[in-house]
């Protein structure tokens, strides 16, 4: 501030040279630029220019800076509509050259402005509103404006609108910027599209994958479906649940009738369903919703569960799943067949075969009729290729070697037959029925413990819960695996009472794993369920399992399997069942299967009896039934008789 101060006093009556510049030659030019020019020059008596950014004399730069006159005004406005004008001629084609000959402004002049507003760099929509905003100042201007001087007003204002939403646009990527009348027609009320529509040549895409993907014995069912009762006994996993998932929806869509499948379990049902949507999904990206499944058609598709008092109130093609593994069959069926009454609809039993004993044999064998003369042939020989009796009923066996003659290549028949006992094989894979009159385990004693799970506990368990149980307490039983059978783990909960039912929450089965992966299974269970007792067979090679788990839970009790060990887990679970006080997912046929598969045999000495299992990829070597009977294990052997005291302490602790 000082040295401008001093700059201010010593230039004060300073005289300032004449700048030594040679005189421009005169060049011709337009008549406003010359007007600038005159207006421009100092006026008589004015001081020298300010060459400073500060007034001198302490004169404020407002009063120092010369006041434009009105010549100077005017001039200024000429030379500003003269620079609009040329941009707006550049824009629209002309050069340079030929706006200055036009406009009688120097070229050089032009070029400046050409440099200094970036006329080349413009977008064209810059173009475009430079040019409309020229017409339009230029309209607005007028004192007496005709009609249609008012319209291109009008029309002019439109397009600076449709301008501003193209920059919107820019912006956004909106297309709704762009045309206002996409959100207006947004905003109204939308017509939902139909829910679970299937064109005509979706469902002609779905039969023609369905049909082509068919064995041939699965094509027999296709070519039977007329029938109004079919009846098939059937070897384990030859596509049954899955064929008759697509048949069912390939028949809805054509005819719009509903189809109805009813299943030992609602989780066994719901199986159906996922066949269902999968496929459809597939094969026209379309996603099925609803349960029921309510078709565009009208037709319905029901998924239940063996609950009487459910499956009463519905109509349509039933479809009885694992019927032979039912519970009550002669009184759910009586129910159940009335669904599907008119003679439109047809009914489709099919299984595999479980006991003699089971109430569904005497419809299989046709001793259903009593009152009637009736004799049917059931043999495989006259069922092979399917066969209506004289009950009117279709019936058809379908063996694990009839499933290979018809194109289903996914067994090894001859490593079954080596690696099962000829009974387990026969029962599981060639349709033979198993007589369990002496059985350890009879089935009618099995089906009196089974439940449909989804409605008996859905009070208090959620399957698919981060923690299915919550926080209540359960015991775990674990039967590890030994010379490359299965190994299996079950995890029940207690009763909540002396005296209450047990109930198996969850079981899983583990093939070819080593120890450090049976353990870390384990834990990983008993990071979803709050353990409170476990037992582990600590036998041979499951004492590596037990020496692991009990690193993380110390209280681990492990057994040792002796003939009377044995006998005492078999009481305590024969106890524990006929007394009612057993309950699992009547959907969990392995874990019936694994039971039944428990037997009777005398030692090596002939001195006592123990109890084994026949070994099959199906039942292991019974280790559902051996863990379950391993968490049992915590309860004493007389509770729930009436028997048991305050010092009845279980019957292992023992030997812990």
């Amino acid at each position: 501030m000082l040295l401008f101060a001093r700059a201010r006093h010593t230039l004060q009556g300073m005289k300032l040279p004449e700048p030594n510049v040679k005189k421009a030659p005169s060049r011709r030019r337009s008549p406003a630029l010359k007007a600038v020019a005159k207006h421009s020059k100092p006026r008589k008596g004015a001081g020298a220019a300010n060459p400073f950014p500060f007034p001198l004399d302490r004169v404020d730069a407002a009063q120092a800076a010369p006041t434009a006159t009105p010549q100077q005004a005017r001039a200024l406005d000429m030379a500003a509509g003269l620079r609009l004008e040329a941009r707006g001629l550049f824009w629209s084609g002309w050069r340079l050259t030929h706006i200055s000959e036009h406009l009688k402004i120097p070229r050089t002049t032009l070029y400046g402005w050409h440099k200094a507003d970036g006329w080349d760099e413009a977008a064209p929509t810059q173009r475009v509103e430079g040019t409309i905003e020229a017409r339009l100042i230029k309209l607005i201007n007028k004192e007496k404006k005709t009609g249609e001087d008012c319209r291109e007003i009008d029309l002019l204002g439109r397009q600076i609108e449709r301008l501003a939403r193209i920059h919107k646009y820019e912006k956004s990527g909106r297309e709704s910027d762009l045309n206002p009348n996409i959100d207006a027609r947004n905003a109204g009320p939308k017509k939902k599209p139909t829910k679970n529509f299937l064109s005509p040549e979706d469902v002609q895409k779905l039969k023609e994958a369905f049909l082509a993907s068919l064995y041939d014995y699965q094509h027999v069912w296709w070519d039977n479906i007329g029938e109004r009762v079919r009846q098939i006994l059937k070897s384990r996993q030859i596509g049954a649940t899955w064929y008759f998932a697509r048949e069912a929806l390939i028949d809805a869509l054509e005819t719009g009738r509903n189809q109805i499948f009813l299943s030992a379990s609602r989780s066994q049902a719901y199986v159906f369903r996922h066949y269902i949507t999968a496929f459809v999904k597939e094969v026209t990206g379309v996603t099925l919703t609803g349960d029921p499944i309510t078709l565009a058609n009208g037709a319905t598709l029901y998924f239940l569960g063996t609950n009487s008092k459910t499956a009463q109130s519905y109509h349509g093609n039933l479809y009885f799943d694992e019927y032979f593994w039912t519970n009550n069959f002669t009184e759910l069926n009586n129910v159940a067949s009335g669904m599907s009454s008119h003679k439109k609809w047809h009914l489709t039993y099919f299984s595999t075969p479980s006991s003699i004993q089971h109430q569904a044999h005497a419809l299989w064998d046709g001793s259903h009729m009593q009152d009637r003369n009736i004799k049917i042939d059931i043999s495989h020989a006259a069922l092979a290729d399917g066969a209506r009796g004289a009950d009117g009923i279709w019936r058809h066996i379908v063996t694990v070697e009839d499933a290979e003659r018809g194109g289903c290549d996914l067994f090894d028949i001859a490593e079954l037959k080596r690696t099962k006992a000829e009974d387990v094989f026969n029962n599981l894979y060639m349709c033979h029925f198993i007589d369990d009159a002496l059985a350890v385990f009879p089935l009618s004693v099995l089906q009196r413990c089974m439940v449909d799970s989804w409605d008996a506990w859905r009070k208090d368990f959620k399957a698919f819960a981060q923690r299915p149980f919550g926080h209540k307490r359960v015991w775990a039983g674990y039967d590890p695996s030994l010379n490359g059978d299965k190994a299996a783990l079950v995890v029940l909960a207690p009763p909540e009472k002396p005296g209450g039912k047990f109930r198996i929450l969850y079981k899983q089965q583990l093939h070819g794993v080593d120890f450090e992966v049976q353990a870390a299974t384990i834990k990983k269970v008993c990071d979803s369920y709050n353990v409170e007792k476990m037992t582990i067979d600590n036998n041979g090679m499951g004492y590596g399992v037990y020496e692991l788990v009990k690193k993380f839970f110390p209280a681990v009790r492990g057994i040792r399997y002796t003939p009377e060990s044995k006998t005492m887990l078999v009481l305590k679970a024969q106890a524990v069942m006929r007394a009612g006080r057993l309950e699992f997912d009547a959907g969990d046929k392995d874990l019936a299967a694994a039971f039944m598969a428990v037997k009777r045999e005398m030692t090596a000495s002939g001195r006592s009896v123990t109890y084994t299992a026949g070994r099959s990829s199906e039942t292991g070597h019974g280790d559902l039934a051996w863990a379950t009977m391993h968490a049992l294990s915590h309860e004493p052997l007389e509770e729930g008789t009436g028997l048991a005291t305050t010092q009845t302490k279980s019957f292992f602790e023992v030997s812990e």
